[in-house]
């Protein structure tokens, strides 16, 4: 039995043509990014000038002192999905006793100490090198221009300096005088400036330029030098030894080093695959959440079609079982070390986990057993008060999910999404992350702060994401790309941590699957588990926690209470924040879909 669209209700329509599609999680990116499309830049040129303006636009929800990762093919190996690496490792003195003696029990959810080298700029530069055909200082352009002349901002960018405000008129001046100039939130509609962060990015641009007899792929190289052991290095590294206050209620200096940044450089890696329905799925390996995805589909593999169906009882509830096995995988034995996915992924191991979901909602910790290999159960928190904040009679917060990240109340760090896919088959999905303007105080000569992702890292000993020096911290940031018969056809992704996967899969189920189109996909009822330990500080979960859209319709919502379920309604259009570009190799049409929750993902195309 198969499933098809309830309605053909769309907010918006696929967008089809055969030039180029773009879309992502800001109109000015997909906006930028479809530009170079129209002037000859092909996917990897538009990417990568799409990126540098998220930076600007939604500093709420990346910045230049983060990570990103991401999937492509290329129009010469159409076959051959290739993951862009880059997220960056744990400082050299970022050691467990260190953090146990300043009197932590977590890795912070904001502060220096949470910090991860910043990979994001080194990767995207690396890719324009190796796979893009645009100049630096043309790709860099649309991103310098809104930074320095300034660009609408959205309001929930002010929504998210109020949250914080307190702290950074109290603690982090330097980003009250960024985000807070003469002391006032900006609303919706201001026009902002970083003018600091264009300077930079002249900067970059001007070490390619020093030697006018140097080759395109040279330039780039010595702007990646600029940033890796240059002014930013120095500057940053320099600014975060001082003291500052943290998540767990205290100050602490940052331990990051000239040399950690030098040491860095983004790559390039295979992707880890699975098949599914006929199709290809390409994940990061398991220093990323991406395999977790690639273990749900194998557990779903093994039943009818109706048991896939996200819009009915019976389906969301198999979807989430399976979920919360391949999650509590995640947390046993994904990190960056020897981590046996050939096992993990195997149809023998996929069936044994199956036999696990029964007709009620599961509300245990429940890794596999794996060979060779003792799962690490991490603390299972349902609420966490760090001891700083304990002493000082104060409230902490928790979250589960996205990023959660102030020191001294709640609010929400995000991510975002970038698709593109070209008329010459080239295409592309990449999520950056981290480095939001609310992860550590703002480096004034700049224009931005360091990430937070450390914090995806345990201080327990002998987990595989045990905070390590040299080791990257395990992300949850995972772009998907969908190959049919050796060639890509679908670039999909989203932002919203732990649920990234997760909204996801329900792309993938509705349209392999169900027949749905790209924008039918995207717009359709969704729904998550939180039955799992966030991989965000504090590290908390809801034992049989799941999260859905209202318009996942009362009967449904009913039946999965009564199969033991513990629903939280979010609304009817509040989770999801779903992106995707696809191919038709046959055709030769291409389509393109965005997210409408929030009114601020854009989909383009001709």
């Amino acid at each position: 039995m198969t499933y098809t669209p309830a309605d053909s209700f769309t907010t918006r329509p696929t967008l089809q043509g055969t030039f180029g599609m773009t879309a992502s999680t800001h109109w000015l990116a997909t906006a930028s990014a479809q530009a170079v499309l129209e002037r000859g830049g092909n996917a990897f040129d538009a990417a990568v000038a799409g990126a540098f303006v998220l930076h600007v636009v939604e500093p709420h929800l990346n910045g230049p002192g983060g990570d990103m990762t991401g999937v492509f093919v290329t129009a010469e190996n159409p076959s051959e999905p290739v993951v862009l690496m880059g997220q960056g490792p744990a400082p050299a003195a970022a050691t467990r006793a260190h953090y146990l003696a300043e009197g932590l029990e977590l890795v912070p959810g904001a502060g220096a100490l949470a910090a991860a080298v910043p990979a994001a700029v080194d990767a995207w530069l690396l890719l324009l090198r190796d796979h893009g055909t645009w100049e630096l200082a043309d790709v860099l352009a649309f991103a310098i221009g809104y930074a320095r002349n300034g660009h609408p901002i959205v309001g929930r960018v002010g929504t998210t300096i109020e949250t914080v405000a307190d702290l950074f008129t109290e603690h982090w001046p330097t980003s009250a005088a960024l985000w807070m100039p003469d002391g006032k939130i900006p609303a919706a509609g201001d026009i902002v400036r970083n003018p600091a962060y264009a300077s930079v990015l002249d900067r970059l641009v001007a070490a390619g330029e020093a030697d006018a007899s140097a080759s395109r792929e040279a330039r780039i190289d010595a702007a990646r030098r600029e940033w890796g052991e240059g002014f930013v290095a120095k500057t940053a590294v320099k600014f975060l030894a001082i003291p500052h206050r943290h998540s767990s209620g205290a100050d602490h200096a940052g331990v990051m080093t000239e040399a950690d940044f030098a040491g860095f450089s983004a790559g390039y890696e295979p992707a880890t695959t699975i098949e599914f329905r006929g199709h290809t799925i390409a994940k990061t390996g398991p220093w990323g959440q991406g395999p977790a995805l690639l273990q749900t589909l194998a557990i779903l593999e093994g039943f009818d079609d109706d048991r896939l169906d996200p819009s009915t009882a019976i389906g969301a509830h198999t979807i989430l079982e399976a979920q919360k096995l391949a999650i509590a995988d995640r947390e046993a034995y994904y990190g960056d070390t020897a981590v046996p996915m050939d096992y993990l992924l195997s149809p023998g191991y996929a069936a044994e986990r199956r036999k696990l979901i029964g007709e009620k909602a599961s509300h245990e910790f429940r890794p596999g057993n794996v060979p060779g290999h003792e799962p690490f159960v991490p603390p299972l928190r349902t609420e966490y008060l760090p001891p700083s904040l304990a002493e000082n009679g104060e409230l902490a917060f928790a979250g589960v999910g996205e990023p959660t990240v102030m020191p001294t109340g709640e609010t929400r760090g995000d991510t975002c999404h970038i698709d593109v896919v070209d008329q010459w088959g080239n295409m592309v999905s990449a999520t950056p992350s981290g480095g939001w303007l609310q992860s550590s105080p703002a480096i004034p000569e700049l224009g931005f702060c360091l990430g937070s992702r450390l914090q995806m890292t345990w201080l327990e000993d002998g987990a595989p994401s045990t905070l390590t020096p040299g080791k990257r911290p395990r992300t949850t940031l995972t772009p998907t790309l969908v190959l049919k018969d050796g060639k890509a056809v679908t670039a999909l992704g989203s932002p919203g941590g732990d649920q990234q996967d997760q909204w996801q899969l329900l792309y993938l189920l509705r349209t392999i699957v169900g027949g749905y189109e790209p924008q039918q996909a995207v717009d359709a009822p969704s729904l998550h588990t939180t039955s799992v330990p966030g991989s965000f500080w504090p590290r908390t979960w809801t034992p049989g926690g799941a999260v859905v859209e209202d318009r996942l319709g009362d009967d449904v919502i009913s039946e999965l209470e009564e199969r033991g379920h513990v629903v939280t309604r979010a609304g009817d259009w509040a989770l999801g924040r779903l992106s995707s570009v696809v191919s038709d190799p046959e055709t030769g049409v291409l389509k393109a879909a965005a997210n409408p929750r929030g009114a601020q993902g854009y989909a383009a195309g001709r």
